[in-house]
């Protein structure tokens, strides 16, 4: 009960008495200075050149050692707020999510380091240490290879000894630095866990002081080159190298040429093929602001727009569909059959659950579509018929030759949806079945939520997506595979799939891999996607 009440006390003190009396003390400096009340750490006149001034490329730097900060450095951001939210939601819920929103006036009136504090406590706080480490694995790589500064990670990759010294917590960072940017070592807040959970206090280390960091690390020595932003913090930091630069945010802004230009894909250190987490934009807190005002809407429209798939006809359907807001785009047309007594196969790209129920409204004509895992509410509100693979070639050769027989048949060969442009391999199941085989490239677009999770609920996959205010189907239809290309003329089915494989890559502007879902499952998820069943048997 002691221990208790001194927690309470200690969280009292640190979040609210401490919190206010920072507070009026600012306020009676600063006044209401709003600038000043912004996530942006305070500036002054810069006695440090500007990092447009580091040369890469003028001499060979890889025996020299870099230091410099994730945040305003790395990132082209000053606030770690959306990062933070990214956390909430996805690794912990959208109750906690909502109370970190609702932080935000709380924290304009914090200094930085108190705003660290706050969103650490209100993230982490109860937060298993397992689901951080999805996040940080799974969610956050796409987020900051999107906000990367261009020329800070050029010069980076020029350096061979990489030092990233960062006041946030550690374990947000840690994993990203060093799988996609090559640092040797990440010095952060630590924060304290007990029993697999996070209590949402800092380490008894406290946070990091990246002055005082530095000194620790290097001792007498003087890394080679530092590079910060214009805060007196920084300057102070970036002191101690040899050479110092500092992101210079106004000449950025009045350059479009910019260091903190975009962060293209072909520039990404490494290749983002797999993420996961359903939010689809950076949560800053305008956007998450946005985001919950939509929540009661998005969650009316999905239900409408499903029970247009369910109840009405396919022409009525698919204009009213698109009337809710539902972007279809349709190229191509369906070749006729040549085999009246058996189905055409389409071939399809996976992006979401929804592939097959868009290419048979949007043909007006039912479809068959076969799947190896779909949840019993997926299979209970699609509007054609699904049937369940079992991963079994031969049994499922012959499931696939009977429904064939019995109508159109669809495919989705890569065994898992990919939401980057990229295809994963493709089984060559399909290729020994049938030799009227037609491929279907499709695309999708979401602005608000992903409608594919590894991780989650897989029954929300279709709410999800249907919940964006403005989702968009791109569907192609090619033309149908020669006869000599099929298994027919003399072509085994590994050749059939990867040649179907390429035209869908050249059609869609993707680039074909070797990547299966076993792959992606155990990027994303740490497992290879199988679930065991009370009875000892494996679902995939």
């Amino acid at each position: 009960m002691v221990s208790f009440i001194s927690l309470v006390d200690l969280v009292l003190y640190q979040l609210l008495a401490n919190s206010f009396y920072r507070a009026a003390r600012k306020m009676k400096t600063f006044g209401l200075n709003f600038e000043y009340l912004s996530s942006k750490k305070p500036h002054q006149t810069c006695s440090f050149p500007s990092i447009t001034k580091c040369d890469v490329r003028g001499r060979n730097r890889m025996s020299q050692t870099i230091v410099c900060d994730i945040l305003g450095v790395l990132l082209k951001t000053e606030s770690f707020f959306p990062f933070f939210m990214l956390v909430a939601f996805e690794g912990g819920s959208i109750l906690r999510a909502f109370l970190l929103l609702m932080s935000c006036p709380f924290l304009m009136v914090c200094d930085h380091e108190m705003k660290i504090r706050v969103m650490t406590f209100i993230t982490f706080c109860g937060l298993k240490v397992k689901n951080m480490e999805n996040v940080s694995r799974a969610v956050l790589p796409k987020f900051y290879l999107e906000n990367l500064n261009v020329h800070v990670c050029e010069i980076l990759a020029s350096t061979g000894s990489k030092v990233v010294i960062t006041n946030v917590p550690r374990v947000m960072v840690d994993g990203f630095l060093k799988e996609y940017l090559s640092v040797g070592d990440v010095i952060g807040t630590e924060l304290h866990a007990a029993g697999g959970y996070f209590t949402g206090f800092v380490a008894s280390s406290g946070l990091v002081v990246k002055t005082k960091a530095l000194k620790d690390y290097f001792g007498d020595r003087k890394p080679d080159i530092g590079i910060g932003t214009s805060s007196l913090n920084d300057h102070l930091f970036i002191s101690s190298c040899k050479e110092a630069y500092v992101m210079n945010n106004e000449e950025n802004n009045d350059n479009p040429n910019s260091v903190t230009m975009t962060m293209t894909r072909d520039k990404y250190p490494k290749p983002l093929i797999f993420h996961d987490g359903r939010l689809a934009f950076l949560p800053t807190p305008s956007a998450s602001f946005c985001m919950f005002m939509w929540l009661p809407i998005g969650i009316f429209l999905a239900i409408y727009r499903i029970l247009l798939g369910i109840l009405l006809p396919y022409k009525l359907a698919l204009e009213l569909g698109v009337h809710s807001g539902i972007d279809l785009n349709i190229k191509g047309t369906v070749p006729k059959k040549t085999k009246p007594n058996k189905g055409v196969l389409f071939v399809c790209t996976h992006r979401t659950l929804l592939d097959p129920v868009f290419l048979s409204t949007s043909l007006a004509k039912p479809l068959t579509a076969v799947t190896y895992s779909l949840s019993k509410v997926s299979e209970f509100i699609a509007p054609i018929k699904t049937v369940r693979l079992t991963r079994n070639r031969n049994q499922d050769g012959e499931t696939m030759q009977k429904l064939l027989r019995e109508g159109d048949l669809v495919v989705c060969p890569e065994g898992t949806t990919c939401r980057e442009p990229y295809l994963l391999r493709f089984s060559s199941l399909f290729a020994e079945l049938a030799d009227e085989i037609v491929p279907v490239a499709m695309n999708t677009n979401v602005s608000m939520f992903y409608g594919t999770t590894a991780s989650g609920l897989k029954c929300l996959d279709p709410v999800f997506f249907l919940m964006n205010p403005k989702p968009s189907y791109h569907i192609q239809i090619l033309e149908k595979v020669p006869k000599e290309l099929t298994c027919a003329g003399g072509k085994s089915s590994f050749e059939v799939a990867n040649y179907i494989q390429k035209k869908l890559g050249e059609a869609l502007g993707f680039e074909c891999t070797n990547f299966t879902r076993r792959d992606k499952y155990l990027m994303l998820a740490g497992n290879e996607g199988i679930v065991q069943k009370d009875d000892g048997r494996k679902c995939y």
